[in-house]
């Protein structure tokens, strides 16, 4: 479900990372590649970017696919940024949440992202949300699973978590409540970039030139290209890639 990616490095167009490679996130929304669950990605999409000097980043969503918003492709021409966080949800049953299901999920600096699914949703997710606190659950931007994974996540930021300790404790969270989900995270502060590989495809690139790219799956190819293995996090900057297994916890 769902495709992603994330850059950071030096100030580019939007188009450059997004629309312009030949496989890009704009072309992955109807012909994906390496794709396991679902086949079109039509469902909403959204970009946040961050401007200099202003750590808050701004945020382009639509319920409908990219495809078909001639708008975006103007915005993409013109905006150039160090930092985006960028999707294209995958189509799903019908549902009210619109515009508000489509990532990136937002609070203060932070930009989210969850390409996957919970197994047995909702029913899987009643533990989890009884543990967030009330005024919290209310801020809920939509009423699918990414959002409430974004709630978790943005829980333990606010508690004071790094950004890679926040993907793990919620994935980890995640997995013990409900066996099977796939749980590719996504999360940036326009600084650095916090990923988890866990249940589907999880690339990156990077260069001391052309900054770091992390996405669900490459958009050229070009070999500078890395697969992430399954069960990993993924830590990066514009320059440096850390890579740090994750044990599966015990039953």
């Amino acid at each position: 479900m769902c495709r992603h990616l994330a850059y950071a490095g030096p100030a580019t167009a939007l188009r450059d990372v997004l629309t312009e490679p030949p496989h890009a996130l704009y072309r992955q929304s109807w012909a994906p590649r390496m794709q396991r669950y679902g086949t079109v990605n039509a469902d909403g999409f959204g970009v946040g970017w961050y401007a200099p000097g202003d750590p808050v980043p701004a945020r382009y969503r639509r319920r409908g696919p990219i495809w078909a918003d001639p708008s975006f492709a103007d915005l993409a021409r013109v905006v150039r940024t160090g930092a985006l966080l960028a999707a294209v949800r995958d189509a799903t049953e019908s549902g009210a949440d619109g515009e508000a299901a489509a990532a990136p999920f937002a609070s203060g600096p932070w930009l989210f992202s969850h390409n996957g699914a919970l197994t047995g949703w909702p029913g899987s997710a009643a533990g989890l949300a009884s543990g967030l606190p009330a005024h919290e659950l209310l801020q809920l931007e939509a009423r699918c699973d990414s959002a409430l994974v974004w709630a978790l996540v943005l829980h333990r930021l606010r508690e004071g978590d790094s950004l890679g300790q926040a993907l793990v404790d919620t994935v980890t969270e995640l997995h013990a409540a409900a066996p099977g989900s796939r749980l590719n995270l996504l999360l940036t502060d326009g600084v650095s970039v916090a990923a988890t590989a866990w249940g589907d495809t999880l690339w990156y690139s990077a260069g001391p030139a052309g900054g770091t790219v992390v996405a669900s799956e490459p958009y050229d190819d070009d070999p500078c290209w890395a697969e992430v293995p399954d069960r990993t996090l993924l830590f990066a900057d514009r320059t440096d890639v850390l890579l740090t297994p994750l044990k599966e916890p015990a039953p």
